[in-house]
């Protein structure tokens, strides 16, 4: 497949893991709530429950179980944090189910807050339809593999990665990466060819920063160009037309090219 190709392919391969899937949206700003809800249902959400203030969501979560939680902070009578806490705290049927804040209060104390509360993810409005996808997606396969036992050993065609092992094989013979390498092919092919955003390949791989600078989609950009380089000069048994082995996915985003039919 082209690089032209997987551009066009890639959200549309997120079809599969939203379909039949349930969401509760609280947002207060109707134009918004309406905006991502008929988003989510156009990805294949078949349930989207929209709420304004709180009290109302967390009475409709203490009687199903959601795929999802989207929150925003700020919100008429209990907002979005206490929401989420005493959703965590109720044992409920979506007590464990993950859930992104969205919200306009994007500050780092903020962020921080949001993330001890209980949210699994955190984004400041505003944020971009592909970028929100992308994020419930992470979400929704991390919630597949809470599963006992020694991380699971990734397979793309010939190449296998070890989590545990921390190593990238082709075949038997290791590939030499980086630290900071190794945790975006991990990323990558742990995505199995669905797009991840960079900014959600910053906060996961460059967890030495504290902040997002501006210029991270240079200093990403840079890394993946090298990080090609080095794939390809390591791998000559995967043939040219397989190159690059990390390709974009529209403008802000990331996939391991798919080689299950390929070595």
């Amino acid at each position: 497949m082209s690089e032209t190709g997987i551009e066009d392919d890639a959200f549309a391969l997120l079809g599969p893991v939203f379909a039949g899937r349930s969401a509760l949206l609280l947002e207060d700003d109707p134009a918004l709530a309406e905006h991502v809800e008929a988003r989510l249902r156009r990805a294949g959400f078949a349930i989207v429950d929209r709420f304004d203030a709180g009290e109302g969501a967390l009475t409709a979560a203490a009687g199903r179980a959601y795929d999802v939680m989207i929150l925003d902070r700020l919100t008429a009578g209990l907002d979005g944090l206490e929401t989420l806490k005493r959703v965590r705290a109720s044992g409920g049927p979506s007590a464990e189910a993950p859930a992104l804040m969205l919200t306009a209060l994007g500050g780092e104390r903020q962020k921080v807050d949001g993330l001890l509360s209980g949210a699994d993810d955190y984004l400041a409005k505003p944020v971009g339809d592909e970028e929100l996808l992308a994020r419930i997606a992470a979400q929704l396969r991390r919630t597949a593999r809470r599963v006992p036992g020694p991380a699971a050993e990734l397979v793309n065609g010939p190449f296998r990665l070890s989590p545990g092992a921390r190593t990238l094989k082709l075949g038997e013979r290791v590939i030499d990466l980086s630290p900071l390498e190794f945790a975006i092919v991990s990323e990558l092919m742990g995505a199995r060819g669905q797009p991840v955003t960079k900014t959600m390949l910053w906060d996961r791989c460059w967890v030495e920063w504290n902040f997002l600078p501006d210029n991270f989609v240079n200093i990403i950009d840079a890394r993946i160009s090298a990080l090609r380089k080095r794939l390809k000069e390591q791998c000559p048994e995967v043939p040219d037309a397989m190159h690059p082995l990390i390709v974009s996915a529209r403008s802000q985003s990331l996939v391991f090219r798919d080689l299950g039919g390929a070595g």
